[in-house]
């Protein structure tokens, strides 16, 4: 009994702090603030760098989302799944925020950052810590994983984040991740909640429920591509943009696909969308990130290529398959 009075505090009082602090300066509230957040184009899931001593080296991670930045990601994720959120302890975890949001307040960038759990009162707890860095501009939280409630269950769960959420959320939407498939019709609820602005889609391909939300989405609400290989067609089907592990490597050339189809250059978007689904499928084919993390340190960009177990690191063939195929990216698509 006393156990679960502490439980029902703890959890009243994340939704105080969140409730209190989910207004700007201005009186704005994260659902007011939604229409202006710019979603579009691609947004890069930053790795977390690791120095030789195994600590996070930190000077290497602000590097790195200055160069994507400045290569034309529209923003960056902190603490998504290619940054081994899972690996991290709570001290890491707010060493990569805090690195996060100081260079997207002095870039402008949008800063979304990775919350959320599989139970909807930790859930609660981690959106609520997030009013710590003002420069964070939505929550990427991902359908509740292992658990595997009803659709009716997730979209609880999601009103109840979407009401206590100091910022807008976006749901992350990986079944092959997290055991729970929905269909177009629960995303389209879930996107029709106050606070929810969009849903990054990792079905795991193309399939006939990304066709059905894309053809009919609630208004204000930004469907994501997650999957890297599939980023082009949806974009051609009308996605917003994407959030792209492979968007560490050659970022101007996905900033500059997502672009092309906004304009429709249909011509160039289609041709430069084969090119970078193929380098895509050489940077998944091993576990994420492993392929990432090789690649930026043999591009001298990182310190090291280490990743954390269960994870292994790279090796030397996949490395070598990417860096082949962005030489001849560079040599088919120059700036």
């Amino acid at each position: 009994m006393a156990q679960d009075t502490a439980q029902d505090t703890a959890r009243d009082t994340a939704q105080d702090i969140a409730l209190r602090t989910a207004q700007d300066a201005t009186g704005n509230t994260p659902q007011d603030l939604a229409g202006t957040l710019p979603l579009h184009g691609v947004h890069v899931p930053l790795v977390t760098p690791y120095a030789r001593t195994g600590e996070i080296a930190a000077g290497a991670l602000e590097a790195l989302a200055h160069e994507v930045l400045d290569a034309g990601a529209t923003g960056i994720v902190a603490l998504g799944t290619t940054g081994e959120t899972a690996c991290l302890d709570e001290a890491e975890r707010d060493l990569v925020t805090d690195v996060c949001a100081r260079v997207c307040g002095e870039r402008g960038a949008v800063l979304t950052v990775g919350a959320g759990a599989a139970g909807t009162r930790a859930a609660e707890a981690s959106l609520a810590r997030l009013v710590q860095w003002p420069q964070v501009g939505a929550a990427l939280v991902a359908v509740p994983p292992f658990v595997r409630p009803s659709a009716a269950g997730v979209a609880a769960h999601f009103e109840r984040l979407a009401g206590v959420s100091p910022v807008p959320l976006i749901v992350y939407h990986v079944p092959y991740r997290t055991g729970q498939p929905l269909d177009a019709a629960t995303l389209r609820s879930l996107g029709a909640l106050p606070g929810v602005v969009g849903v990054k889609y990792s079905s795991g391909g193309l399939d006939q429920d990304a066709v059905e939300l894309l053809g009919d989405r609630p208004a204000g609400f930004h469907v994501l591509a997650g999957d890297d290989v599939y980023l082009s067609p949806m974009l051609a089907l009308g996605a917003s943009g994407g959030i792209m592990a492979s968007a560490h490597l050659a970022t101007e050339r996905f900033a500059e696909l997502a672009a092309a189809w906004r304009a429709g250059d249909v011509l160039r978007a289609r041709a430069l969308g084969h090119a970078l689904a193929g380098l895509s499928a050489a940077v998944f084919a091993e576990p994420n990130p492993a392929v990432v993390k090789g690649v930026l340190h043999a591009q001298g960009r990182i310190p090291t290529p280490d990743v954390r177990l269960p994870l292994l690191p790279a090796s030397k063939a996949a490395v070598a398959a990417v860096l082949e195929r962005l030489a001849a990216l560079r040599g088919a698509f120059s700036a």
